[in-house]
């Protein structure tokens, strides 16, 4: 049986990165793959051993904030299930928690659990708008597209590596040109609406990955994705022409 573990998303879920677990848990099922969803509620301890893939969402700031404290006490946790292969996909402000510290524009510093060398600063406006991104993994070159709403501005630490390279969008800070992260099976990005659906290339890797922790074949039969691209392809079209 596939786990996929979503972390507080009565709170993290702000911009229907439910969606992203619909995805996950339908492809699974398209494939006759046996999967079960299993949130994580706030005050809930995670059991590193019963989940192969992890999401964490957005939400405003005072959910952030709220899920903040609770979320760095499961960093052991989450270490023990990455170092383990269990991917995490972290989406806007699931990505900032991945982070030492989120600072918004008052000055107040909320601690993230440091699982990525990265920080982010708010700015003085909100970056809002379609995005195009070209995303590099492995030998592969895949695009992704979606949907921007933050204020954050996200540096990444030396050794971290980006994503994707902007096409269209402000990305991590709207000047570097990068947009997300990744390490190993840990990726996280500002690109929601939700971002699965859009990019079904995106959602065979994570439950690629899962499989592949769960001891299942990690080869995934191709599924018909005609309408999906169809939709990408429009949101690409949109966010070029709405190219900064």
């Amino acid at each position: 049986m596939l786990r996929i573990v979503p972390l507080y998303p009565e709170l993290l879920s702000i911009y229907a990165d439910r969606g992203n677990v619909r995805v996950l848990e339908q492809r699974a099922r398209w494939r006759g793959i046996p999967v079960a969803v299993s949130p994580l509620p706030l005050g809930g301890d995670l059991d590193p051993g019963a989940a192969d893939a992890i999401l964490i969402g957005g939400g405003q700031d005072r959910d952030q904030a709220l899920v903040a404290e609770a979320l760095i006490a499961q960093v052991p946790a989450l270490r023990s299930a990455i170092a383990d292969g269990v991917p995490v996909l972290a989406v806007c402000g699931g990505y900032q928690l991945l982070g030492h510290a989120y600072v918004d524009q008052s000055g107040q510093r909320t601690p993230g659990t440091g699982l990525v060398d990265l920080e982010t600063q708010a700015g003085p406006d909100r970056l809002i708008g379609n995005v195009l991104v070209d995303v590099a993994i492995g030998d592969r070159t895949e695009r992704m597209v979606g949907f921007e709403n933050h204020a954050g501005r996200t540096a990444l630490g030396a050794g971290v590596e980006p994503l994707g390279r902007v096409l269209a969008g402000a990305g991590n800070d709207g000047v570097s040109g990068f947009e997300g992260c990744r390490a190993d099976r840990v990726i996280g990005t500002y690109v929601h609406g939700p971002l699965l659906p859009k990019n079904p290339w995106l959602a065979d890797l994570v439950l690629g990955w899962a499989c592949e922790h769960r001891g299942l074949p990690a080869d995934l039969e191709p599924l018909d994705d005609r309408l999906e691209l169809v939709a990408a392809d429009a949101a690409a079209d949109i966010a070029l022409a709405e190219r900064r």
